[in-house]
């Protein structure tokens, strides 16, 4: 029983955030004006808010924002949760626009009836004509209950743009069968609102979740050759499923989506108001829009422009800038994003940060051992594998390819092994392999009928030596046949050198290597294995668990800003003529070629354990830590969720009776990722290790996977020569003209084969974007709000979690240091830092996001 009178009023405390000017998701002036269009934006949107007035219903009484609290305790007549006295904020939100992430705390206070009983939920209702972001909102001094908290974190439109109030959860957590009664109904209501009906073209304010497939990346009625194929829905091209927009189809392709526009995404997905992304947002569109059309305009001017001369001038694009054609950007002004990349210096220096690869010897990434490292301590480390068996054999149809068998002889390898024999080294687990054939033979031969693609699909063979590190025995370099694919391909070996010509087709041969494993990198090990597989469960999971459902809280923050980023891909990175089929190797054929490759994902071999047994790299071992035993010992690559978990499902039957989470699991596979449903590896969802397993795999996908293939790609990679993305010659035979200029000047050989300067200049820009962490950024082990959930167990099952990732910092540290341990290391003394947990702003090369947010 509540001891006080029902005139008694509860204190709320309102924290909310305006509209901000510098939205990305909102201001496009910055794409088209500079900071001048940001300024006359900010301008004209406070001109617009000047001319706007709230709701006239409201407007009289001052009243902008409303508040009915919703009863967990007390129902009504039918049996559902009292709703309150409508209450109103005590001061108007500011309408001018602001800069930057105010926050703005405001009192609201609620008529009390000792019957209400505690409320679990309120209704809001916003008369204004602008969106603010709601917070939070906090009761105090609720008789017999204390403080309650509502953690928000959402957008609210105008009331008249939604069907049904918005409404909003106490931050408790309940199963569905838990669920307080009188709570239940609006349970249900909110996750009808965010399903939708799946029709109609998606509006900017909705909160909708509903799955689609990859139609929208080419665009036939501008240009016939901008025609893709749709990604998913077919055998022939299976896919992850992205978010439904419901646009309307192009006029030459009725199954490809028209491009109109921002693509939608539900509105709380959008970026936040600090999120140094917003510029991300600006950067990559300004790439496309205007950076790319005018350095197009340099080539047009200057056609010799586009080669560098030497080592030095590639040196140069971070130690002192390249001198562009005085006329060729004239009509270029750069954005406040690129900044730090055209600086007005007289000379339209263009200049980049230096890369962490170069930074302590700028020559050691020629090294055979740094070659071999950066195999296992790069920014793809996942494709490297054990060698079970000799020659490495093919899995591809003979029919259609012929007999891909290597051509590697044990002579050739032995030359190199110090008198170990193949035979020995493969029983003792001695001999790795980097295997590109299957992924590049079936699209080599319409790969090298590009313009100026000449590739070969590689196989590297290493040998662990006794010191821990990897020395690379043979590189093959195969083409498909001239007269079909299907007579099998073209090989040759080649072997390491030291010196003479034979050095520089060593050193040719390793770049090659280097642009399969580009391409495979940025597609498949990083947009496909990290980007697309997760967008399916993050809708799957807003439009089937509840706000209130433990599950939802231990995966939502592992969801943060991944439907944008992926959304913002398909506009300017992936999409037809976007960026990456400008300056990787596959070109027009890059999205199919990651789908092919969806055909053989295998969800549960995601996890870190599953992938490094499958891989050969550890075998299990009860002795050993973690249960597992590696191979490469300081093989740099290696939860709490079982604790989490075990909180709220102490058996299997409360896992197979929870309707909401059966339904997530079903939705998750059956929709969100269709064209693999039948597959027999799915977890089935009916034991507690199933959900732990799966839960830890998407979050080990989400968090440490992608920042481990994500934030070294400049570190790595801004290097042009380390790791080039494009191979334009194959390597020189002897008797030819290249041959000649091979042998008069390596270095010419070496640049006339890899990336040339535009197409450097366009992925070195997006690739030192794309490894920034924004100043908004939530690490592992940390949450956005301290009140995400009011279970103590939980928090404290939290608060140890984040202890653990401390000891583990401070143990990759301490390896780091271990000089024993060289691969940790290298000749270009760059220790291995990608997993350590937290990180700074910008460019740090460490810190794992909770999520695949940028």
């Amino acid at each position: 029983m509540f001891l006080f009178d029902k005139s008694q009023k509860i204190k709320g405390t309102v924290v909310l955030m305006p509209k901000n000017v510098l939205d990305a998701n909102e201001l496009t002036a910055v794409q088209n004006g500079g900071l001048g269009g940001v300024v006359s934006g900010f301008f004209d949107a406070v001109a617009d808010v000047a001319g706007q007035a709230v709701d006239t219903a409201t407007a009289i009484l001052a009243r902008n924002v409303s508040f009915k609290l919703i009863s967990a305790t007390s129902t009504d007549a039918n049996g559902n949760g009292k709703v309150g006295k409508e209450t109103y904020l005590e001061k108007h939100v500011p309408t001018l626009p602001t800069f930057g992430n105010r926050r703005d705390a405001f009192n609201v206070h609620f008529e009390w009836d000792a019957n209400f009983g505690i409320p679990g939920a309120f209704y809001i209702r916003n008369f204004m004509n602008d969106e603010f972001f709601l917070v939070s909102v906090t009761l105090e001094d609720i008789p017999n209950h204390a403080t309650i908290h509502f953690v928000c974190n959402s957008w609210v439109y105008n009331f008249k743009k939604y069907k049904k109030d918005r409404i909003f959860f106490v931050n408790n957590t309940y199963l569905p069968s838990a669920t307080p009664p009188p709570l239940v109904k609006y349970r249900k209501e909110e996750l009808e609102v965010l399903r939708g009906d799946g029709t109609g073209v998606r509006m900017e304010w909705e909160r909708i979740y509903d799955y689609d497939v990859y139609n929208d990346l080419g665009n036939p009625d501008s240009d016939k050759t901008l025609a893709r194929p749709v990604l998913g829905g077919s055998s022939t091209y299976p896919y992850p499923r992205r978010v439904r927009t419901g646009r309307k189809a192009t006029k030459k392709d009725p199954k490809s989506e028209k491009l109109a526009g921002d693509i939608y995404m539900p509105r709380d997905e959008k970026f936040g108001h600090l999120k140094s992304s917003d510029f991300l947002t600006y950067g990559l569109k300004s790439l496309s829009q205007q950076l790319l059309p005018s350095l197009e305009n340099v080539f047009d001017s200057d056609l010799t422009w586009n080669e560098f001369d030497s080592f030095e001038e590639v040196r140069a694009l971070h130690e002192g800038g390249i001198k562009l054609p005085t006329d060729a950007l004239s009509d270029f002004s750069p954005l406040p994003v690129f900044r730090e990349l055209f600086r007005s210096d007289g000379e339209n220096a263009l200049q980049l940060p230096p890369p962490h690869v170069v930074r302590v010897n700028k020559s050691a990434w020629m090294t055979d051992e740094e070659f071999a490292r950066e195999m296992i301590a790069g920014v793809n480390p996942n494709v490297i594998r054990c060698l079970q068996e000799f020659p490495p054999k093919s899995k591809l149809d003979p029919t259609l390819y012929g007999d891909q068998t290597s051509t590697l002889t044990t002579q050739k390898l032995e030359i190199n092994m110090g008198g170990v024999t193949v035979e020995e080294a493969l029983a003792a687990k001695r001999l790795f392999i980097l295997d590109y054939q299957d992924a590049f033979i079936p699209y080599l031969t319409r790969i090298n009928s590009l313009p100026t693609a000449k590739a070969y699909a590689t196989r590297t063979i290493l040998f662990l030596k006794d010191d821990g590190t990897l020395k690379p025995l043979a590189i093959e370099l195969s083409k498909p046949h001239p007269s079909g694919d299907n007579l099998g391909p073209v090989s040759k070996v080649v072997l390491p050198a030291l010196d003479g010509v034979d050095s520089t087709i060593w050193l040719l041969a390793k770049a090659h290597v280097i642009v399969n494993d580009s391409g495979y990198h940025q597609l498949i090990s990083h947009w496909l294995k990290t980007h697309a597989v997760i967008e399916p469960f993050a809708i799957a999971t807003n439009r089937n668990l509840s706000v209130i459902h433990p599950i939802y809280k231990l995966l939502y923050p592992h969801y943060r800003d991944t439907i944008n980023i992926n959304g913002l891909a398909r506009q300017n990175l992936i999409n037809a003529s976007g960026i990456i089929e400008q300056s990787f190797l596959p070109g027009k054929y890059s999205m199919e070629i990651s789908s092919i490759a969806y055909k053989n994902w295998i969800f549960t071999d995601q996890s870190l354990p599953a992938d490094l047994i499958k891989r050969g790299l550890a075998t299990e071992d009860p002795s050993a830590p973690h249960g597992l035993r590696l191979l490469i010992e300081d093989y740099p690559y290696a939860i709490w969720v079982k604790e989490y978990v075990s909180l709220y499902y102490p058996t299997d039957v409360a896992i197979q009776q929870d309707t909401e989470l059966q339904a997530w699991w079903k939705e998750a596979v059956e929709k969100g990722h269709a064209d693999l449903k039948d597959k027999p590896w799915w977890p089935k969802m009916k034991t507690v290790q199933e959900l732990i397993q799966s839960c830890s795999t998407i979050i080990w996908i989400a968090s440490a996977l992608h920042a481990a293939v994500n934030f070294g790609q400049y570190p790595y990679g801004g290097f042009i020569l380390n790791r080039p993305t494009l191979s334009r010659r194959f390597i020189p035979e002897a008797g030819t003209k290249e041959y000649d200029e091979m042998v008069k000047s390596p270095q010419t050989a070496y640049l006339r084969t890899i990336t040339p300067k535009r197409e450097a200049i366009i992925d070195l820009t997006v690739i030192e974007i794309l490894s920034r962490h924004a100043s908004d950024e939530i690490y592992l082990g940390e949450r956005d709000n301290p009140n995400w959930t009011s279970d103590s167990k939980a928090l404290e099952a939290f608060k140890r979690f984040g202890s653990k990732l401390t000891e583990i910092e401070g143990k990759i540290t301490a390896r780091n240091t271990n000089s024993t341990m060289k691969n940790r290391y290298g000749p270009v003394q760059l220790p291995y830092t990608l997993l350590i947990p937290t990180s700074e702003e910008g460019l740090t090369f460490r810190g794992i996001p909770n999520s695949v947010s940028i």
